[in-house]
């Protein structure tokens, strides 16, 4: 591992998520303001001025963009810039018209992790998109989870999610479920395709089955307590996944 390039790496990417975040709270400045959540951000609340927000937002992007394009390489700099315009370009607006904009959402919430892997000198092959299918799969129970915990903020906000169309949450389960269980079996894909060993494939396997018990336990009628049981198990399972990722390379 080359500590300078690691660190390189997590400059510009940090850079670049800063200026997505700020210009989603920017274009979203409307709806935050409707959302009790959100409501007390930088912007709905008056404490910034757009005009200074966007500047801010545009400078740290390209200098994200850029600094990764000089310390790292090209390819990681392309997929930070995608990573930022599928996000503010497609995935803000469609929340305002569509519930599918959660599937559109999880491209740029999943591209990171190709960035790393091309950082590091890997190119973008069967090994890169098994870990960005991981990604992906993994953000929609998150989200779904989430979204039905705020349902009442986002029907507020007239968002387009499924939580504020599914009355009784047995879409909402249904789905958490369904992303669940693809996602078991891709989490395994890293070992089929040779990253990662044995001992990865038991503790993944492990790992899914019990997230996929999680996810389960909405079906029927959706509660605030078995949403949130999901939203934590989600961010327990991620880390847990990554890490042990890391420890069977560590262990080859």
């Amino acid at each position: 591992m080359d500590p300078w390039l690691l660190l390189h790496t997590l400059i510009g990417t940090a850079l670049v998520a800063s200026g997505t975040n700020a210009f989603n709270q920017l274009r979203e400045r409307d709806v935050d303001a409707l959302m009790r959540r959100t409501r007390g951000r930088p912007l709905p609340s008056g404490r910034l001025a757009p005009r200074a927000a966007a500047l801010f937002a545009g400078a740290i992007s390209v200098l994200g963009v850029a600094y990764l394009a000089w310390r790292v390489n090209t390819l990681t700099a392309a997929l930070a810039a995608l990573t930022l315009a599928s996000y503010v370009l497609l995935y803000t607006p469609l929340k305002r018209r569509t519930s599918l904009n959660t599937l559109v959402g999880a491209v740029p919430g999943a591209l990171p992790i190709l960035g790393g892997w091309t950082a590091a000198g890997g190119r973008i092959d069967a090994a890169a998109l098994s870990l960005f299918w991981i990604l992906f799969l993994w953000q929609l129970p998150h989200f779904l989870a989430l979204a039905w915990i705020y349902r009442d903020d986002y029907k507020n906000a007239g968002l387009a999610m499924l939580s504020v169309e599914d009355v009784d949450g047995r879409r909402t389960g249904w789905m958490v479920l369904l992303y669940a269980l693809a996602l078991l079996p891709v989490s395994l894909l890293p070992s089929l395709v040779g990253v990662t060993g044995p001992w990865y494939f038991a503790g993944a396997a492990l790992l899914g089955i019990g997230f996929v018990a999680t996810g389960a336990a909405m079906l029927g009628r959706a509660t605030p307590r078995g949403a949130w049981r999901v939203f934590l198990a989600s961010i327990i399972y991620l880390p847990a996944l990554l890490t042990l990722m890391v420890l069977d390379k560590i262990a080859a």
